[in-house]
């Protein structure tokens, strides 16, 4: 049984492209003390994060798919399934410290299901989650996150809807 996501169907939050600048800019800052050696990100809304969080703490990187949702249309809720493909996984260098990044926690499911994997393949000691936004309804807590969202979040990667949005304000500090 997953989580159900809060949609409170007030707006749709849209992310732009100086917001995520930000918001990457400070995951990295929260996350460099904690070193990491490696950091998976979950295609496809981890991508983007994945490839600017190793670029800017000088780490490799790796992404892996993994889906939870049934569609791509707004405020659908996860269905309770995930499917990852962890085949990337496999050619890693063991890493003792990974972090593990996501654009978004909406129920935890997605998060819980790659950590094992990694656990399993790269035989981390320590992961950490980061994510840019975490639903309100999520039962899991990633280490960062950046915004709280109780709606629908349209990220810079993805076709805007064609919906009036309202944007994301440019973040000041990391939530953990």
């Amino acid at each position: 049984m997953t989580t159900t996501r809060v949609f409170e169907g007030r707006r749709i939050w849209r992310m732009h492209d100086a917001a995520f600048a930000a918001a990457v800019d400070l995951i990295a800052e929260a996350e460099r003390a904690h070193q990491p050696e490696l950091i998976v990100g979950i295609q496809r809304g981890g991508a983007q994060l994945a490839l600017r969080l190793a670029a800017a703490l000088n780490v490799p990187s790796v992404l892996v798919t993994a889906r939870h949702n049934t569609s791509d249309a707004i405020a659908v809720q996860a269905s309770g399934v995930v499917t990852v493909d962890a085949a990337p996984l496999v050619s890693v260098i063991p890493a003792a410290r990974v972090l593990l990044v996501d654009d978004i926690c909406g129920s935890g499911a997605t998060l819980r299901a790659v950590t094992r994997l990694i656990v399993a393949a790269v035989g981390a000691e320590r992961i950490r989650s980061a994510v840019l936004c975490r639903n309100a309804g999520a039962d899991l807590s990633p280490d960062t996150w950046v915004w709280e969202v109780a709606d629908w979040v349209s990220f810079p990667w993805e076709t805007p809807p064609d919906q009036v949005t309202s944007p994301l304000a440019i973040p000041q500090e990391v939530r953990s």
